[in-house]
C-alpha cells in the first residue's frame, strides 16, 4: 500500500484530466451528495456528513475537511453507463435508400469514477453480467473506465453491505482504492492502469500504522453496519412464500412510484421505443429506464399479468433476492439500502424479509 497526500490527490485527478477522462465524481447538490461530472478535488463533498433514514435523507456539516466521510448519495455508477435514455439507432431515407447513422458519439470521453463504495463496485459487477457481452455501448464506457473506490468509514443507517458480502471495505472491481487519513490518504493499487495513474504523482510506502488503520476502519464501519439481512436460503425462503399475506400489507404501503428501482445501482428493466417522424423520412430507437411497479412493464396480449401492487413488489424482491441467483449467479442487491432511504413511505426490504422469514406461510 501507498500513502499520498491529498494535495497529491487533487494532482492525481488533474493528471486523469489531463489524460482525456471526464471526472464523475460526488458533489452537492440540490440537498443531497450526488454523483455528477466534476473538475477536481474542489467540487467534493468536504466537511458534509450526511444522515440516511426510511424514507429520508438530509445533510449537515462536519467539524473537519473529510471528503468522503459520508456513505452514498442516490446515484451510482449505472446512470453513466446505462444512461437513463439513450438512442440506440437512427436510420434516415434518401434517395439511396435506408442510411443508418451511429446511434452514439464513439468519440465521448472515457469516464474516471471517484469516490465509488464497495457496494457501487460490485454493483458494476453485477450489471457486467447483464450488459458487457450484449451491449457495445455500456462494453465500450466500462471497459475505457477508471474505477476509484473509497474504503467505507461512514455507513449509513440503512445500510446493509456487510450482510450482502460486499463492502464495507474494497475489494473488486476497482483500479485504485483509497481509505481516507487526515491531510491524505492509503491507497491500494489494484490494476496496472491504476499503477500507471498513482505513478504520476507523488507516493510513499504506508507505515505499519497507516495500514492498521485501514484494517480497523473497515471493522469499525461493518460493526455500525445500520441494517442486517438474514440471507441463507433466500431463493426458497421467497419461492415458498408467493402466498405470504406480507405482501398485501407492503402493497397497502407502496405507492409504485419506482423510486426503489430508480436509485438502485444494479435495476436494469428497460423499455425500447421507436419514434418516426412526421414525413416518414427518419426514424430513431430509443431505450429507456423501466420499473416492474409500473402499470405496463407487465402489459403482454392486451392485459395486465401483475395488475396490483403486491405482485409487483413480490415481483421486484422476489427477483432481486432469488431469482438473480438463479438467473447471474448472484443476487442483485449489494446492500447499498438506497431503496429504503429514498422510498418516500420507507420500506425497508430488511424488513420486509425478515417479517416473511418469521412467519413462513408454509413449513420450510
Amino acid at each position: 500500500m501507498k500513502h499520498i497526500h491529498r494535495s497529491a490527490f487533487a494532482r492525481l485527478l488533474e493528471a486523469l484530466t489531463a489524460d482525456g477522462y471526464r471526472l464523475i465524481g460526488p458533489t452537492v447538490r440540490d440537498g443531497a451528495i450526488v454523483l455528477d461530472r466534476i473538475d477536481g478535488l474542489d467540487d467534493l463533498p468536504a466537511g458534509v456528513a450526511e444522515e440516511q433514514r426510511p424514507g429520508g435523507y438530509e445533510l449537515s456539516r462536519r467539524d473537519d475537511d473529510r471528503l468522503f466521510a459520508w456513505a452514498h448519495g442516490p446515484d451510482s455508477a449505472k446512470r453513466f453507463l446505462f444512461p437513463p435514455r439513450e438512442v440506440l439507432a437512427r436510420v434516415r431515407r434518401t434517395e439511396n435508400g435506408l442510411v443508418t447513422e451511429p446511434a452514439a458519439d464513439e468519440d465521448e470521453p472515457p469516464l474516471a469514477f471517484v469516490g465509488l463504495r464497495s457496494c457501487d463496485l460490485h454493483a458494476v459487477q453485477v450489471l457486467d453480467r447483464v450488459f458487457l457481452d450484449l451491449d457495445p455501448g455500456y462494453r465500450r464506457r466500462r471497459e475505457a473506465a477508471v474505477f476509484i473506490g473509497v474504503n467505507c468509514s461512514t455507513p449509513g443507517s440503512t445500510c446493509f453491505c456487510a450482510s450482502m458480502g460486499t463492502g464495507p471495505r474494497c475489494t473488486i472491481g476497482f483500479d485504485l482504492a483509497v481509505t481516507e487519513l487526515d491531510g491524505g490518504f492509503v491507497v491500494e493499487v489494484a490494476s496496472p492502469r491504476g499503477g500507471e495513474v498513482l505513478d504520476r504523482v507523488d507516493s510513499r510506502d504506508a507505515t505499519g500504522e497507516e495500514v492498521a488503520f485501514v484494517e480497523r476502519t473497515a471493522r469499525d464501519a461493518e460493526r455500525r453496519m445500520g441494517r442486517h439481512l438474514e440471507t441463507a436460503d433466500l431463493p426458497g425462503l421467497l419461492y415458498r412464500n408467493r402466498e405470504h399475506p406480507r405482501w398485501d400489507d407492503v402493497a397497502a404501503r407502496c405507492l409504485a412510484c419506482a423510486n426503489c428501482t430508480s436509485v438502485c445501482p444494479t435495476c436494469f428493466c428497460h423499455d425500447v421505443t421507436d419514434q418516426v417522424t412526421l414525413s416518414g423520412d427518419g426514424a430513431t430507437r430509443t431505450r429507456e429506464w423501466a420499473s416492474c411497479f409500473g402499470e405496463e412493464f407487465s402489459h403482454i396480449v392486451g392485459t395486465e399479468i401483475r395488475k396490483g401492487r403486491a405482485p409487483r413488489y413480490r415481483q421486484w424482491l422476489t427477483h432481486k433476492f432469488a431469482a438473480w441467483i438463479d438467473q447471474f449467479g448472484t443476487s442483485g442487491c449489494v446492500g447499498c439500502g438506497r431503496c429504503i432511504t429514498w422510498c418516500p413511505v420507507g420500506i425497508d426490504v430488511t424488513e420486509e424479509i425478515d417479517a416473511i422469514r418469521k412467519r413462513e406461510a408454509v413449513p420450510a
